[in-house]
């Protein structure tokens, strides 16, 4: 009786306990949630002293579109002072220009690992950030990178800076760029899982992990175009900054491609080996702090982004706006979702502002690697009617193909980065059925139906070779309406269109060669070019859209069930396969084309 009282009692408390913990917890949620609805910032501008640093921090995701506000993040920041995981590319370019002009900032400060999310921090991403970086050391600027392990994204930025320094037990990896797509064929055969494909082109290779064990030759062949001319693109900036030839920079990666400190130093990758304490050292030297002083005289990069551009007499106030409409992630039928490119929601955005008299030109930036054909359709239309009215110009990101390209194609001109991936331009339907693996479970169905092709649709059982037939020919004109689409808006002959189709994927440089795209540069030249175009002089502001989710919108969300997973940093290999087939199952599970049809690009990309 003494032991039930006692665990009686022991329970007792640990549900008060717990209750307490959970009673604060939830106060603490609930004044950053209020924070968030009233506005949540009376910040004042941050007060930046004589003689300061910069700070830019990479250990984070650099998305195309800004992050939406996320109550749980902002609980954890409140209470643990966590910083952001995302920051926006166009965040970061402003801010790096920003600081170039601004007298009080006298160095920037690099560090840390990249961690991608999604299509963040793309390699087309990171070269404009290389070039902003670039404008702020040629503002006179001394840029320092340290860190104790360097991977290629980051040293394709580090590799800018007056002072690339290494921790002495610190690593380098400089080994090029892999892909390892996964294939599914014999799993789903195993489990009794049928997958029937209906494509059009020879490099559509998107259905392939889902009925092949290895990559078709076809796929080989364009992925070792398209990494050869994007690992091009990487040894010709870094041997620019670095005075080392492309050809030793291939050398190193062919010896071996993992260099230790002083290893890195001697192939004068690196221009010194350092510990922490020894850069604080110098950075306090530059800023003309004391010894005495904990660190040097710093500010970081989220926070020097609030600094307006009004208080350094960089901007004016006008009217006019230059729209920047985000296309990021896959294209889906419908309203989609924060992480996702919703047809007819960026329909109704691009209407929105067609309609808009103080929007006087918009750029598209698309980071999409396509998806839905009849979405991708769908905002096609409304690219056409804005350009009726105002410029539209296309920005590509990291991936602008397949749906990507065809929201792009008929802009009044297209930009995209030499290490962009676009074009391939192609369709493909995936008809999966679940008969196999029920059946072995006991489970089965019966039909009554109406029409010889009522249960088109079913997962219950394949396809007949009447209705795959059928479906083809649905694949066969969408592919044709493609085809018929780029022929008109980039002015070439279909069957020229027709041959550097096929679904196959181009880097940006090779898809200016071929006419798919019309100049190679950034989002930053986009806007300059769209601002020229609506013939708006020095009279302009950018606004942009979709506007950033509030923490009230967030909140609505999580009510309802939708939340997205956060970014995992330092994924060890086997976490990295099993986010990899969820990769591949969720673009599965976004497949929604009413029709069944979709204009994707021919894998989940993923460079190591």
């Amino acid at each position: 009786m003494r032991d039930f009282i006692k665990q009686t009692l022991a329970g007792f408390t640990g549900m008060i306990l717990f209750s307490v913990v959970a009673i604060v917890a939830v106060a603490m949620f609930f004044g950053v949630l209020l924070a968030g609805l009233t506005g949540g910032s009376g910040e004042v501008e941050p007060v930046v002293e004589d003689k300061t640093v910069l700070v830019f921090d990479l250990s984070t995701n650099i998305s195309d579109a800004k992050p939406g506000a996320d109550p749980f993040h902002a609980f954890q920041d409140a209470a643990f002072g966590s910083r952001p995981d995302s920051i926006s590319l166009k965040t970061v370019l402003d801010t790096l220009d920003k600081a170039a002009k601004d007298k009080r900032i006298v160095g920037l400060y690099l560090h840390g690992n990249l961690q991608p999310n999604g299509y963040g921090s793309g390699f087309a991403a990171l070269k404009e950030i290389r070039e902003a970086l670039q404008r702020f050391r040629d503002a006179g600027k001394t840029i320092t990178a340290y860190n104790m392990g360097y991977g290629e994204r980051e040293y394709y930025l580090a590799s800018v800076s007056n002072n690339v320094i290494l921790n002495p037990f610190g690593m380098m990896e400089m080994n090029g760029f892999a892909s390892q797509p996964m294939f599914y064929a014999d799993a789903f055969k195993k489990y009794g899982i049928g997958v029937q494909v209906t494509r059009v082109g020879k490099y559509k290779s998107a259905v392939e992990p889902y009925i092949l064990n290895k990559m078709s030759p076809e796929n080989r062949e364009q992925l070792e175009a398209l990494f050869g001319d994007m690992w091009k693109e990487f040894l010709s900036g870094v041997s620019a900054s670095r005075k080392v030839s492309a050809e030793e920079l291939q050398a190193n990666t062919d010896e071996g491609g993992l260099f230790m400190a002083d290893q890195a130093k001697e192939k004068k990758l690196i221009d010194k080996t350092a510990y922490f304490d020894e850069v604080v050292a110098d950075l306090k030297k530059l800023t003309g702090s004391a010894d005495s002083d904990q660190t040097f005289r710093q500010i970081n990069l989220t926070t020097y982004q609030k600094v307006s551009r009004k208080s350094l007499g960089l901007e004016k106030d006008s009217k006019n706006q230059v729209a920047v409409v985000y296309a990021e992630g896959e294209i889906v039928d419908g309203g989609g979702s924060e992480d996702s490119v919703g047809g007819d929601r960026l329909a109704r955005q691009l209407r929105t502002l067609r309609l808009d008299p103080n929007v006087k030109a918009i750029v598209l930036r698309v980071n999409s690697p396509g998806g839905s054909a009849t979405a991708s359709e769908v905002i096609q239309r409304e690219v056409i009617l804005t350009k009726k009215t105002k410029p539209v110009v296309i920005s590509m990101g990291t991936v602008a193909a397949s749906g990507g390209y065809w929201i792009a194609t008929y802009g009044d001109k297209i930009f995209a980065e030499p290490n962009t991936i676009t074009g391939s331009i192609g369709v493909f339907g995936m008809l999966p059925n679940v008969q196999g693996l029920a059946n072995e479970h006991g489970i089965t169905w019966d039909t009554v139906k109406t029409g010889k092709y009522a249960d088109l649709g079913t997962l219950t059982r394949p396809k007949t070779d009447e209705e795959l037939a059928l479906i083809q020919r649905t694949v066969d004109r969408i592919y044709d309406q493609f085809l018929t689409k780029v022929s008109e808006s980039r002015n070439l002959p279909k069957e020229k269109v027709a041959e550097i189709a096929q679904g196959r994927v181009w880097t940006g440089n090779q898809a200016k060669g071929l006419g798919l795209v019309d100049e190679i540069g950034g989002l930053q030249t986009a806007i300059k070019f769209a601002a020229e175009k609506a013939k708006l002089g020095a009279d302009w502001k950018i606004e942009e859209y979709p506007r950033p989710s509030t923490t009230e919108d967030k909140i609505k969300q999580l009510l309802s069930g939708d939340d997205s997973p956060r970014p995992v940093a330092r994924l060890n290999p086997l976490t990295k396969q099993v986010l990899q087939v969820k990769d591949d199952l969720q673009m599965l599970g976004e497949m929604n084309d009413p029709m069944h049809v979709y204009a994707r690009m021919p894998f989940n990309l993923k460079i190591d």
